[in-house]
């Protein structure tokens, strides 16, 4: 069998997750507008953005299966992104001091077909409570600016943390693999068999 898979990303995080799994990918970054819409629940907003990137590549790469995932954190019920600025960054972190956070990713994997298999994978995130100046340092050396809710798990960012809880850390990163070997079962796929030894 034929397979090609493409990850609708240009993250290197998420490019990174993926190579986990030893199934040869290509990447390709959507053109999708993320802006949430009114009174619209964190959940639907991953879930749809992740569709919509996935469905954004599908004409260029109509042979491929294609993998499209967003993520957000919601805080006091909205959505939250990322900061793209030192200082927007640092508020962003000051915002959750001492709080219990959590983060959605929305994972898509769509079939050459059209078919799509959905899920949004929740992750749940405790934060200490840091002084303003311990926030601009972490800022200030790891630069967590193209994440979402401003920092890194899988580097310094776990300093900010009094503990994590939920099924798959990779999901903070932004691309869940229990849930994506999941669906890929659901279509049919193996992640073993398509694995390279």
């Amino acid at each position: 069998m034929s397979f090609s898979l493409l990850l609708a990303s240009s993250s290197p995080y998420r490019a990174e997750i993926l190579a986990k799994l030893r199934i040869p990918f290509t990447q390709a970054a959507p053109d999708v507008d993320e802006t949430p819409r009114t009174n619209e629940a964190p959940s639907d907003y991953v879930l749809r953005l992740s569709v919509e990137k996935a469905r954004a590549l599908r004409a260029q790469h109509p042979e491929h299966w294609i993998i499209g995932s967003d993520q957000t954190c919601v805080v006091d019920g909205k959505p939250v992104g990322k900061a793209g600025q030192s200082d927007k960054a640092v508020a962003q972190l000051k915002q959750v001091q001492g709080r219990k956070i959590t983060f959605l990713t929305g994972l898509c994997l769509l079939s050459p077909q059209g078919r799509e298999y959905t899920l949004v994978e929740p992750f749940e995130v405790h934060f200490h409570d840091l002084p303003e100046n311990v926030l601009e340092r972490y800022v200030e050396i790891e630069k967590p600016l193209d994440c979402a809710g401003s920092f890194k798990v899988e580097g310094l960012g776990i300093t900010l943390f009094s503990a994590l809880g939920g099924r798959d850390t990779n999901s903070l990163v932004g691309l869940p693999l229990i849930g994506l070997c999941e669906l890929m079962r659901e279509a049919g796929l193996e992640p073993l068999t398509l694995a390279e030894a």
